[in-house]
């Protein structure tokens, strides 16, 4: 369909000579000893620099390396002056900035703005190695280093934000990135197409600045380009009063008053239909100026539903915005990469541990993630509090069974102190692994924001029959004991086949299985792009009837967010009281956290829903909790058993005129008195099973005794989602518990990234499973295998330590 080369056949570059490093050099001694007299490529990252595939700056090391050149690492510099950044002296080709596996402002502040004192991907978990908006301050320094060397942006950080975007840490709209960076190119999502291509034209000799029309990149123009049609983003979204209006937006006019023709007798002909749209390739998107966005929230809503509504790869167009008196051209997003090519990626030599240079020092992402395996990427959930879909994209990209079980082997023979359990096989979600759309041609035009809501898409295939054969071949593998399963399951897919739900249950859940119905209200579900509680109803019930099948205590970690877009107090309450009712407790809660790019930011920004077509008037208006004292009602009602909460709980209760749930009788939330209370741990008791306890989303839980870690999706947690450390946050962030991403997409992503990435990432970083997973980023987690049954009876407690 698209005339692209393959990343693994690019000819090499002359340095290949040199093979293959046993680790990237981080010193000139290290260069030295390899025979280097240059590096070809240097490489900045946040991150403390570990050789496995689930870390962003090993991908694209590992990539670059196979393409023959050679490649350093500069592994969070100290950034006060430019001597660290010189280390390696000057690359021939450029430098690549990346700010790790995830949002560096996520990894420092917590969704209060308070600063964290931790850092899962710096050794001994120490926090404080790397700045705040480490791409700029990573730029700046490179820059000063050797002013003439070309800078490269990539990963979670400038990914989601290569655009004009709302800043929550600031509380105000900021320049994309690349132009505060002063880079001279923006690499976005995965990256590996636009950084193989990069790095080739690069060594030909070619300017960078010449580089403006690589899919997956973002430059800085100096007027629009030529060749192209610029279409108004406001002309789309504003019909007239009379204009017939389309389902599709973006469509043509097919009827209208000045196109109707009088109806004449002639003979059947053959019609030729032809798509309803502007031709991607040679036209572009001109979305509302940075100046304008940084004034007016309306327009900001709009402007991210157009950027939003134009991620398909083969039918989105290129996004063009004014910054000053400079354009900001954002090409197509890069075509996903084939299952032939994910496995290129993902066999390269990784030595699968951190380098040397860390001794004896644990680096708590790595030690999460050592045992988990990435098989596919991206995400069609759609959720609007996760970045994933805009870094990893919807396209599901998969690596083939021989690849992920070749990987399994690795472990087994690479991973010091490897036990025989695989802590996870995920992704940004742990059950889309070759799923997809039925109907190529329809993937090719859709711009639906998710395949499963409000509904599953019929061209949907949702077969789960690639993922369990996985499964059951992963269990076959010599020295593998134990496969389980960290990625966050989405369950309304799962429920679609009974079969692999018996499958997961029977053989992958050490004794408990987390997922995320979000919430229980219909209106903030609606805004989160998440389905109602009866799909939770049915898929616990699945989940019981088959544990109970195959003779085991085995039990649900729900996750829920707090203070997200859209929720009202009430909401809440009804979410608390639910919790009550079924005996649960929230252990460690987070609010939501608004990340850059995604949709629920937007809301949260502009205070209206950018799920549809935005106007001025009678527009949609969304609730917003964003003063600290609804964000802490909002919190705080997740947590109704925690006395300290009470008084707050027992003013809203009297506000809102339901002092009838205030009491000490069944039905009520909070008691009457504070002396009355008993401490939590009294009233559940002693021992690890006292209460039905459990760590929400956006947590960062390690638990005692059980296999249970909280994701990091979309950089909601502060660990990754995708159990893997995201993200890629990011967030959900971020990917189960692994990071997600390479240069142009920082790992890890989560079933939580989420770091990466929910709220982005993917994003993301690790906790039991990335936002997130540590998203998102995502874009699998690492779980602590407890054994099959859990001891005690139905669990009322489910302790995390902290991290």
């Amino acid at each position: 369909m698209h005339n692209v080369t393959p990343i693994n056949e690019y000819p090499k570059f002359w340095a290949e000579c040199y093979g293959t490093a046993p680790f990237f050099p981080t010193s000139r001694k290290e260069m030295d000893q390899l025979g280097w007299d240059s590096c070809d490529i240097i490489i900045v990252t946040g991150d403390a620099y570990v050789d496995h595939p689930s870390f962003g700056m090993a991908i694209i090391g590992r990539l670059l390396e196979a393409q023959g050149f050679r490649v350093g690492i500069i592994a969070q510099p100290k950034w006060d002056n430019k001597d660290e950044f010189m280390a390696l002296g000057q690359p021939n080709l450029f430098f690549g900035i990346t700010a790790g596996n995830m949002d560096s402002m996520i990894n420092r502040y917590t969704s209060d703005r308070k600063l964290r004192h931790d850092d899962a991907y710096t050794p001994n978990n120490e926090g404080g190695k790397r700045p705040d908006r480490a791409v700029l301050v990573y730029s700046q320094r490179c820059r000063e280093a050797f002013k003439d060397t070309p800078i490269v942006l990539g990963g979670i950080e400038a990914s989601l934000r290569r655009l004009a975007h709302y800043d929550y840490w600031s509380d105000k709209v900021r320049r994309s990135v690349l132009f505060d960076a002063k880079g001279d190119i923006l690499l976005f999502g995965n990256a590996e197409r636009a950084l193989v291509e990069v790095a080739h034209r690069l060594a030909s000799g070619e300017d960078v600045k010449t580089m403006t029309n690589i899919r997956g990149t973002a430059v800085n123009l100096p007027a629009e380009p030529e060749g192209f049609k610029i279409i108004d983003s406001s002309r789309i979204e504003k019909p007239g009063k009379a204009a017939f209006v389309p389902i599709n937006p973006y469509a043509t006019e097919e009827q209208c008053e000045t196109n109707k023709t009088e109806a004449k007798e002639e003979q059947p002909q053959v019609i030729t239909v032809t798509a309803s749209r502007h031709d991607s390739k040679t036209t572009a998107i001109r979305i509302p100026p940075f100046e304008k966005l940084n004034s007016d929230r309306i327009l900001y809503a709009h402007a991210s539903r157009i950027m939003h509504l134009e991620t398909n790869p083969y039918s989105g167009r290129a996004l063009i915005q004014r910054h000053g008196d400079r354009e900001l051209w954002v090409n197509q997003a890069p075509i996903p990469l084939t299952t032939e090519e994910m496995d290129f990626v993902f066999d390269l030599p990784y030595a699968r541990v951190p380098h040397p240079m860390y001794g004896k020092a644990k680096i708590p992402a790595y030690e999460m993630i050592k045992t988990s395996v990435n098989i596919m990427r991206g995400c069609f959930g759609g959720c609007s509090f996760c970045s994933i879909t805009e870094h990893e994209g919807r396209i599901i990209q998969n690596r083939s069974k021989k690849s992920i079980l070749n990987e399994l082997e690795e472990i087994r023979d690479k991973v010091p102190g490897f036990t025989g359990t695989i802590s996870d096989l995920g992704g940004p979600t742990a059950n889309m692994y070759r799923l997809g759309c039925s109907i190529p041609k329809a993937e090719a035009t859709c711009r639906r924001p998710s395949c499963v809501f409000p509904k599953i898409c019929d061209k949907l295939n949702t077969d789960h029959v690639h993922t369990i054969d996985l499964y059951r071949e992963a269990r076959k593998v010599k020295g593998v004991k134990k496969v389980l399963i960290a990625s966050g399951v989405r369950y309304d897919l799962a429920i679609e086949s009974p079969e692999y739900v018996r499958e997961l249950v029977t053989h992958h859940v050490g004794g408990y299985l987390k997922i995320a119905p979000e919430h229980t209200e219909k209106s903030p579900l609606d805004l989160m792009m998440k389905p109602g509680m009866g799909t939770y109803d049915r898929f616990k019930s699945m989940f019981e009837k088959y544990s109970q099948e195959a003779g085991k205590k085995q039990y649900l970690i729900p996750y829920f967010i707090s203070a997200h877009p859209g929720t009202e107090d009430e909401d809440m309450l009804n979410l608390a009281m639910w919790l009550k009712k079924n005996n649960l407790e929230c252990d460690q809660v987070q609010n939501f956290y608004p990340s850059p790019m995604c949709n629920a930011t937007s809301m949260y920004y502009s205070e209206t829903n950018p799920l549809k077509r935005v106007k001025y008037k009678k527009r949609e208006d969304v609730t917003v909790a964003k003063g600290d004292r609804q964000r802490r009602l909002h919190k705080g009602l997740l947590r109704y058993h925690d006395p300290k909460n009470w008084k707050m709980i027992r003013e809203a209760l009297t506000d809102m005129g339901k002092k009838h749930l205030i009491g000490d009788k069944p039905h009520c939330l909070v008691p009457e008195h504070d002396i009355d209370a008993q401490t939590p741990a009294e009233r559940r008791q002693t021992g690890r099973h006292g209460a039905k306890r459990f760590a929400t989303k956006h947590t960062q839980a390690q638990f005692d005794g059980d296999p249970r870690t909280s994701n990091n999706r979309d950089g909601q947690n502060k660990n990754n989602r995708n159990g893997k450390p995201n993200s890629q946050g990011q967030s959900r962030s971020g990917n189960g518990g692994k990071p997600t991403g390479n240069t142009g997409a920082d790992k890890p992503a989560s079933s939580g990234q989420k770091n990466g990435v929910r709220n982005g990432y993917s994003n993301n970083k690790p906790s039991g499973n990335g936002t997130g997973k540590p998203s998102n980023n995502g874009k699998p987690g690492a779980n602590k295998p407890a054994g099959n049954k859990p001891s005690g009876s139905a669990p009322k407690r489910n302790k995390p330590k902290h991290r």
